[in-house]
C-alpha cells in the first residue's frame, strides 16, 4: 500500500501532466494571448503556479512557505514568453515541490509548518496547495479549450465517451492518468 504521502504525489504529478498536455496542444502564441475579458493568459497563471510551489516548497519544513524573495504581484503581470521560458518556469516551480515531497514520510503529516506567519499541519498545507495547483491548471485548461477551439484533444473521458470508457476505465489512479497524458505528449 502506498503512503499518504505519495498519493498526495501522484495527484500533483497528475496535474502536472495535464498542464503539459495543454503545452503540447497550444502554439506558442497562445501561451501569452491574454484570456477573455483581457484576463490572466496561460503564460501569467504558470508564472504565479510556478512562484507559489517555489515559495511554499522551498525550506518547505523549516521556513515560512511565503518567502521575502517572492514576488507574487509580478507573477500576474502580462507577459510574452517562449515556450522554453515557459517550461523553464514551470519545470522551477514543480522541481521546489517534488525535491521537498521526497523527503517526506507520512510521520511529517502533523508536523507544523507556516504560510504567511499562520501555522499549519503539513498535510493541511500540502492539501491546500494541491487545491491550489488543480484550480490554476483547471485554468490553463479552459484557455487552452479556448484557443484551440475544434483542433483540442481532450485530456481525460471525451465527450460522448464516457460509456466506451467505463467499460475499461485506465484513468482512474493519478499515475495511470500521468503516464497516458505523458505518452501522448511524448514525454514518457
Amino acid at each position: 500500500m502506498s503512503s499518504i504521502v505519495e498519493s498526495i504525489e501522484a495527484e500533483y504529478r497528475r496535474y502536472k501532466a495535464l498542464g503539459e498536455g495543454v503545452f503540447a496542444q497550444v502554439d506558442d502564441d497562445e501561451l501569452s494571448a491574454p484570456g477573455p475579458r483581457d484576463g490572466n493568459s496561460i503564460a501569467v497563471i504558470v508564472w504565479h503556479v510556478a512562484g507559489n510551489l517555489a515559495s511554499r516548497f522551498t525550506d518547505f519544513l523549516t521556513a515560512d512557505g511565503e518567502k521575502p524573495w517572492r514576488q507574487r504581484e509580478e507573477e500576474f503581470a502580462r507577459r510574452t514568453v517562449s515556450r522554453q521560458e515557459l517550461m523553464t518556469k514551470w519545470e522551477h516551480g514543480w522541481s521546489s515541490l517534488l525535491d521537498a515531497l521526497s523527503e517526506l514520510t507520512d510521520d511529517h503529516l502533523t508536523h507544523t509548518v507556516t504560510i504567511r506567519e499562520q501555522p499549519l499541519r503539513v498535510h493541511e498545507a500540502l492539501h491546500r496547495s494541491l487545491a491550489h495547483v488543480s484550480y490554476h491548471v483547471g485554468q490553463i485548461v479552459y484557455l487552452a479549450k479556448l484557443h484551440r477551439g475544434d483542433a483540442w484533444r481532450s485530456l481525460s473521458i471525451p465527450p460522448g465517451t464516457s460509456a466506451v470508457y467505463n467499460e475499461n476505465p485506465t484513468l482512474e489512479r493519478p499515475v495511470d492518468h500521468a503516464t497516458t497524458l505523458n505518452r501522448r505528449s511524448g514525454r514518457d
